[in-house]
């Protein structure tokens, strides 16, 4: 499995943007325009990532400034997170993509991310710290 940073790979936006689509049934357009704009080279958000075996898009997360809640001071979100059912015994396609989500945006100079999921065993997982919940989901943070 490789994780790639779309805005390193342009010739798969248009298939990343229809895959998350499939998963969270947000317009592929407003991925694919997401995605487009991470093309432009900027370190900041926003980011996209998909885990690729075998020319599958196995996994996939984002990470933008705000994930459809209101608290602004929970800003930047990894967002969209998920992982085809049949990786998820494996362990190792969601660790890999928060681990590389944190490690680039540590690079990039960021502090704090925030996760919000309704799959705290991720999370938890994962080192992510427990906040509260915010609009009634579970809302956590990693220190960069």
């Amino acid at each position: 499995m490789e994780i790639w940073n779309l805005k390193e790979r342009e010739e798969w936006i248009r298939r990343a943007a229809e895959w998350f689509h499939e998963k969270w049934d947000v317009p592929a357009g407003e991925y694919e325009a997401s995605m487009r704009e991470s093309s432009r080279g900027t370190d900041g958000v926003p980011q996209w990532y998909i885990a690729v075996e075998q020319g599958e898009i196995v996994g996939g997360v984002g990470v933008i400034e705000n994930d459809f809640h209101n608290r602004k001071d929970l800003a930047l979100n990894v967002c969209v997170l998920y992982v085809e059912e049949n990786f998820h015994s494996r362990g190792i396609a969601a660790g890999a993509l928060l681990e590389q989500v944190c490690g680039d945006m540590r690079s990039a100079g960021l502090k704090r991310l925030c996760l919000i999921t309704n799959h705290p065993s991720v999370a938890e997982r994962y080192g992510w710290k427990f906040l509260g919940m915010v609009q009634g989901i579970r809302m956590y943070e990693k220190e960069l």
